[in-house]
């Protein structure tokens, strides 16, 4: 049968360091599976396997790309040898879809060599085996007989190869073999036309391993022997290889061999280096410094620097652990001449395949996102092109890129610096996978929640990254209120846009929805756009402020919080001012008791108060004066007679005070907390000649009142009151009505208790006798209770204060209430 016809671009060879190279193109045996065979022109084909390889010189491995690659020596095995001047070896490749192998197509590939230029001697440190080769002086034949003799030297050969000797020489002691023992423990030894040869694996037993200037060596110390009755012929064929060597950092790997090797060179002194090559890839490179490779030599040492990723290497992708990370991988050779004076000259040569460990590299998340154009622009890498990107995730829903593609979403390559790539997504902020937040007071952050899936490397591991994208805009208006006036009501209109999604109105801490705004007596209203309250003058939430003779302003405030932090961005206040004589009237004509209104401004001797309460305890009143005969204003005083008007004229008082201040008492009474104050007139009394005294004014006061719920602090409002229709009241006071009680008191009955509740409830008390901390203005809830039934008894309170001490009589002390 006619030889199968190789496929152009199956098979690359060369020749080079006395070694044939023969490279196998990967992309021809996709889904295939390969053997190889040595032809041996006697005994025919020979199965190549790994202990074949070793003891006749052949290494069967993939270059960094992946393709296979054969190398074997010219003194290897099976190699036809003439004059040790041209080499020739065949090699069959049989391929098969099957990996038993059967149905193989058979491939005959031969290859040619030609080597004349031998050192003395020679050393090549392949992958799985050493050798060492060395020059013989063969005695001189006379040319009568030159002819015969070469006839004869196959035979002369065969014989001389029975009667070789090996000498090892290692730390357990001397050994001498037979060459066909060597054979057994994986050692080849011959000798050709000039040269005899040792060929040993790595690590053996008759090996030693020794550091040379910091660099491990493998070494085999031998000697071969030739013993016939007229000539010994001993030669030294010590070997030693380095088995390491190599250092890495985060951007270069540095491989380094001893120049000087003391076990191949018995004279230092003699020592000379000649010459220093290196190669990549089985070529070797002339100027090493034009790709970036650092070579250099001393005394002890040669080294090779390479940066990570350079031209002639591999970067390969891969994952450990769940990271993504890089792998460099390059074959190198150094080829090593030089002369001594026990050797004319030696060429050493080292063939060494080198990988980098996995360096994590990190992939990263560029966000070069466009706030104008409303789009998430990330770009995720860098990559080395075997990755390629499979799914992504957004918002934690998956898309395939086809999906992705069709949902909106842009997802394409580009190329970035180093040969590395990175994947663009492109996401509109109005997607709705998109995350939304609304942040500071008119701003929108839009977060891209992303999870790549990239399939890495030949063996296609998959491998997962999640990243956050956030990008805020300044995309929301923050409405405005308009508030305008009419004689009854105030109006304030409000935008309706974003309400209840990005922000509530508050009227003080209680959510102003349709309940409270009804509640509150407010009329709501809405359109398309905006949202119209309408609140009545005089309703829950007016605050009366710049109460004056001539006008009072009414404002009402409504806060514009957000909904889930409730920070108060906003107050949108309607404020108008009125006359105060007309206020006044509406005031008293609104008065729940109309007939009292109406009788009170009827009444020659009436007074009329206003008073407005402040969210901060000020309290301020207008006190209008209708006496006869009228009284002088200015000599009206509050509890505490140094409090005077600030403002009065004929028929007017204006004070203004905080309800810690000018006597002013507090009491509870349900949900309230009631502070009181009284207006009242200084009379003037005339002298007279008897025990009875004039007086010329009428009996004139006003009780001042302000409402304040217990747990939040709103105007409620004002009322009317006249001094004749007003009974008396005190803080949380009884007037006692017989003696009884007073007379209990001093003795000190054990049937009154008090007590201070820890809130308005009273419901939780603090333990008795022990002292109570509060701060200034802060409310002190107090029980006195007066456990007798007898209906002949009441409790009156004279006194009651705070202080720093348990001691009674302990200084300074506070005033809660004084003389009820």
């Amino acid at each position: 049968l006619a030889p199968y016809v190789l496929p152009p671009g199956f098979v690359e060879s060369s020749c080079h360091s006395r070694i044939f190279w023969m490279k196998l193109n990967k992309l021809l045996l996709q889904g295939k599976f390969f053997q190889l065979e040595i032809n041996d022109p006697y005994a025919g084909p020979v199965l190549l396997d790994e202990k074949l390889a070793s003891r006749c010189g052949y290494v069967l491995s993939e270059d960094v790309w992946g393709n296979p690659i054969f190398r074997a020596s010219v003194l290897g095995c099976h190699v036809a040898n003439e004059a040790d001047e041209l080499f020739s070896l065949t090699v069959n490749i049989r391929v098969s879809s099957y990996s038993s192998m059967r149905a193989a197509v058979t491939y005959t590939y031969p290859m040619y060599c030609s080597y004349s230029s031998w050192a003395s001697r020679e050393i090549v440190c392949e992958e799985n085996y050493m050798e060492v080769s060395v020059k013989t002086d063969v005695p001189a034949v006379s040319n009568d007989y030159t002819v015969a003799w070469m006839s004869a030297l196959p035979e002369t050969q065969n014989v001389a190869y029975q009667v070789w000797q090996l000498m090892f020489v290692s730390p357990s002691g001397r050994k001498r073999i037979m060459v066909s023992d060597a054979a057994k423990l994986g050692y080849s030894f011959n000798n050709t036309l000039s040269r005899v040869y040792l060929r040993a694996p790595y690590h053996s037993n008759e090996s030693d391993v020794s550091t040379v200037s910091g660099v491990n060596m493998n070494m085999v110390t031998s000697t071969s022997m030739y013993r016939q009755r007229w000539l010994l012929l001993l030669i030294d064929t010590t070997v030693s290889c380095p088995v390491d060597g190599t250092s890495f950092t985060d951007t270069t790997l540095t491989w380094t061999v001893p120049s000087f090797i003391p076990t191949l060179v018995v004279q230092e002194s003699a020592f000379m280096s000649k010459n220093i090559l290196m190669g990549v890839d089985g070529r070797v490179i002339v100027n090493p410094e034009e790709k970036n490779f650092l070579l250099e030599h001393n005394k002890t040492h040669i080294g090779i620097t390479i940066p990570i990723g350079a031209e002639g290497g591999k970067l390969k992708s891969s994952v450990s652990g769940g990271v993504y990370g890089v792998i460099y991988s390059i074959d190198l050779f150094l080829e090593h001449t030089w002369t001594d004076a026990d050797w004319q000259t030696t060429k050493y040569t080292v063939i060494k395949s080198i990988t980098t460990p996995f360096m994590p590299q990190i992939p990263t998340v560029i966000n070069t996102t466009l706030p104008e154009e409303r789009l998430f622009n990330v770009a995720f890498g860098h990559f080395l092109p075997d990755v390629s990107l499979v799914t992504v995730a957004i918002g934690n829903v998956p898309f395939t890129l086809r999906e992705a593609q069709h949902h909106g979403f842009k997802i394409y390559e580009t190329p970035f610096s180093n040969r590395t790539k990175g994947f663009i997504l492109e996401v509109s902020f109005d997607d709705p996978h998109v995350l939304k937040e609304y942040v500071n007071r008119n701003e929108t952050k839009y977060i891209l929640l992303v999870n790549y899936t990239v399939s890495v490397g030949p063996e296609m591991t998959l491998y997962y990254h999640a990243a956050e994208v956030e990008c805020v805009v300044a995309d929301i208006e923050i409405p405005e209120a308009v508030g305008h006036c009419d004689e009854e009501n105030l109006y304030l209109a409000i935008p309706t846009f974003g309400l209840h999604h990005y922000w509530n109105l508050y009227l003080g801490n209680k959510l102003l929805n349709q309940h409270v705004a009804i509640t509150n007596g407010y009329l709501p209203a809405t359109n398309s756009t905006h949202l119209i309250l309408q609140i009545p003058l005089f309703s829950v939430g007016v605050v009366y402020e710049d109460v004056s003779f001539q006008k009072i302003k009414a404002r009402f405030d409504v806060a514009l919080r957000k909904v889930r932090t409730m920070e108060t961005l906003q107050m949108f206040s309607v404020s108008c001012n009125f006359n105060s004589s007309a206020f006044i009237s509406k005031l008293c004509k609104r008065s729940i008791n109309k007939k009292i209104c109406d009788s009170f401004l009827k009444l020659r001797t009436n007074s009329l108060i206003f008073s407005v309460c402040h969210p901060d305890g000020t309290i301020m009143v207008s006190a209008q004066m209708k006496t006869v005969p009228a009284i002088d204003m200015s000599k009206t005083r509050l509890r505490d007679s140094s409090c005077k008007p600030r403002e009065y004229n004929e028929g007017h008082a204006f004070f203004k005070f905080h309800v810690t201040t000018c006597g002013t008492s507090v009491r509870f009474e349900g949900d309230y907390i009631i502070y009181e104050n009284e207006i009242s007139y200084e009379k003037e009394i005339l002298p007279g000649q008897s025990i009875w005294k004039i007086t010329r004014d009428p009996d004139y006061r006003l009780t001042v009142l302000c409402y304040y719920r217990a747990k939040e602090t709103l105007v409620l409002g004002a009322f009317a009151s006249d001094p004749s229709t007003s009974p008396p009241s005190g803080s949380g006071t009884m007037v006692p009505r017989s003696n009884t009680a007073v007379y209990r008191r001093i003795r000190q009955a054990l049937n009154v208790v008090s007590r201070v509740s820890k809130d308005e409830t009273f419901v939780e008390f603090y333990e008795p006798n022990k002292a109570i901390v509060k701060r200034p203005l802060e409310p002190v809830f107090l029980e006195v209770e007066l456990k007798d039934k007898s209906p002949l008894d009441e409790l009156y309170l004279e006194n009651c204060w705070v202080t720093g001490s348990l001691d009674f009589n302990s200084t300074p002390r506070w005033n809660i209430t004084v003389d009820g």
